[in-house]
């Protein structure tokens, strides 16, 4: 396995990312030299510890960072075959591409169906096909629906995070970028929104690029994955042999041949892993 892009299997992919680096407040270098692929309706995970640059990978894509006095110093960002590093988070998410960011993000004065409808903001296509997809959405997520009428601030976090995937599918798009979608949810709840995520992928064919600290739930969904480390990616492949990886079993799933490690036995682990070395 390289620490490069890897091309989808016939060579289509819907988001390229050559070789950005990502500075914030014009000298903090935070992404260094990041390239990676995603193929049309696939589902891709961004993996590694928090503070690793999985979100600003994100942000980087979708157009945030200059709410956060971030910008992308080089390289270029292909969505769909155009270069989309100068659009505005709202004209990119026009051409298909939108985030849901860690952490969901909800309007709590608002109801969810009102912040559901906050996603078809963009849309010019009239009332009777936005209603049509929220129907769509309620399908997908019959608690919402049991739910439309109640303030989001008042639901809990796994409502919350099923709205803010919601809100992202009344955008109608053709990729969301979902960051951090397990965070401060119970095991239960995250296995059902992913159970979601892969009934879109599969039946509405929406690519997804998600950015998870859950590397056992994301190997289990995603079919390709990338470790990020310190703004590099250091390791990449299908997910399959990146679950068969022994380094990957002991730094980050927890597990080596002698069986379970504890954070004491792991936390020194910068020293051996094979692909620093």
């Amino acid at each position: 396995m390289s620490a490069s892009a890897a091309p989808s299997a016939n060579g289509d992919n819907i988001l390229s990312i050559n070789n950005i680096e990502v500075i914030y407040d014009h000298v903090i270098l935070v992404l260094k030299g990041v390239s990676l692929n995603v193929p049309k309706k696939g589902i891709v995970a961004i993996l590694g510890a928090n503070g690793a640059g999985k979100t600003t990978t994100l942000k980087a894509i979708s157009n945030l960072l200059h709410a956060e006095r971030g910008e992308v110093s080089k390289g270029s960002i292909v969505f769909d075959g155009k270069q989309v590093e100068d659009l505005s988070p709202n004209e990119l998410v026009r051409q298909g591409c939108i985030q849901v960011m860690e952490g969901r993000h909800c309007f709590g004065h608002l109801t969810i169906e009102e912040n559901l409808l906050t996603g078809a903001f963009t849309r010019a296509d009239g009332r009777a096909a936005i209603k049509r997809d929220l129907e769509r959405v309620y399908e997908y997520f019959p608690r919402l629906r049991e739910r439309k009428n109640s303030l989001a601030g008042y639901t809990s976090g796994g409502e919350q995070q099923m709205c803010a995937i919601g809100r992202a599918l009344m955008s109608r798009p053709k990729m969301i970028l979902l960051d951090e979608p397990s965070m401060g949810l119970a095991p239960q709840i995250v296995e059902e929104i992913f159970d979601i995520v892969k009934d879109l992928n599969d039946k509405e064919g929406v690519t997804f690029l998600l950015a998870e600290q859950n590397t056992n739930m994301a190997l289990k969904y995603a079919q390709y994955g990338y470790i990020l480390e310190n703004g590099r990616i250091v390791l990449d492949g299908d997910t399959a042999s990146l679950r068969d990886n022994e380094d990957v079993k002991e730094f980050y799933l927890g597990v080596s041949g002698a069986g379970r490690k504890s954070f004491r036995d792991v936390k020194h682990y910068k020293r051996r892993k094979r692909w620093l070395a």
